[in-house]
């Protein structure tokens, strides 16, 4: 080789450390504790946290910043009555204790409940997040894939190898349960593994707020106005609320806080 040609493949030899650098950081690193989700024709690629933000995440956060929930202000919150049946307004129930103050006090790994859409959003804000659109979550749920042709995040199954995938209902709702997923109220999150994009709790467990409204055009400031909510929970009979299939939803107002609603966040690329 001649002295001239040995330059020349210096001189490319001296870019490969560069051309490598630029490749492995074409795919951002999503901070601790959030996954990559890929842009997709309608939306953005952003970072979303793995798991929902769980009671112990949540009474940090209050015990931070002094935060005072809806719950505790209003002094009660909505509880479902397992043995009833139905809906009731149970005094002094909040994020630490959902079911209210005879009940046991909230598992630290589950997901926290009992959180307005205003308490979500105040946590995000100390946590430096957001709370993901319905697109965003539609869009994670299907794994980041246009061509996710799947029923659930997960698959077309509720059950693999004779174990379930999700905390939901079994039974005829709301007359009985047959807890055949080890829980009747909430579970810890990832307790069922996780989705192909690497996220737990996307289907059952808790629904989850997001930032958008329920109704387009809705009036902002009507008592009425409600917030959209993403994934099912273990309320979810899929003969009557199959609110765990990718792309169902339910709404609440912002203020509601219930023993079966929670959230998780979501962060921009950049920020």
């Amino acid at each position: 080789m001649t002295i001239l040609k040995y330059f020349r493949w210096a001189k490319y030899l001296l870019l490969l450390p560069l051309l490598s650098c630029h490749i492995q950081s074409s795919t951002p690193i999503p901070p601790a504790g959030m996954v990559y989700v890929p842009a997709g024709s309608t939306t953005k690629g952003f970072f979303m946290d793995i798991a929902p933000v769980t009671v112990a995440e949540f009474d940090s956060f209050v015990k931070a910043s002094n935060y005072v929930t809806d719950a505790h202000q209003f002094g009660n919150a909505g509880v479902f009555n397992i043995e009833k049946g139905g809906w009731e307004m149970i005094d002094g129930a909040n994020y630490l204790y959902p079911l209210g103050k005879d009940k046991p006090q909230a598992e630290k790994n589950h997901p926290v409940t009992q959180v307005s859409w205003r308490d979500a959003v105040a946590y995000t804000r100390w946590a430096k997040k957001r709370l993901p659109t319905y697109q965003e979550w539609k869009w994670a749920a299907m794994n980041g894939q246009e061509d996710w042709d799947k029923i659930y995040p997960w698959g077309d199954d509720l059950t693999e190898g004779g174990s379930y995938k999700a905390n939901v209902w079994q039974g005829v709702f709301p007359h009985y349960s047959k807890v055949e997923d080890d829980f009747q109220y909430t579970s810890p999150v990832g307790y069922y593994g996780k989705t192909p994009l690497g996220l737990t709790d996307v289907g059952g467990n808790v629904w989850q707020w997001c930032q958008d409204w329920a109704t387009l055009q809705v009036d902002t400031l009507s008592p009425n106005a409600e917030k959209l909510q993403y994934g099912g929970s273990f309320l979810c009979d899929k003969n009557i609320c199959h609110g765990y299939k990718i792309g169902n939803t339910a709404h609440s107002t912002p203020e509601t806080s219930l023993c079966h609603v929670g959230f998780r966040c979501v962060r921009d690329i950049g920020n």
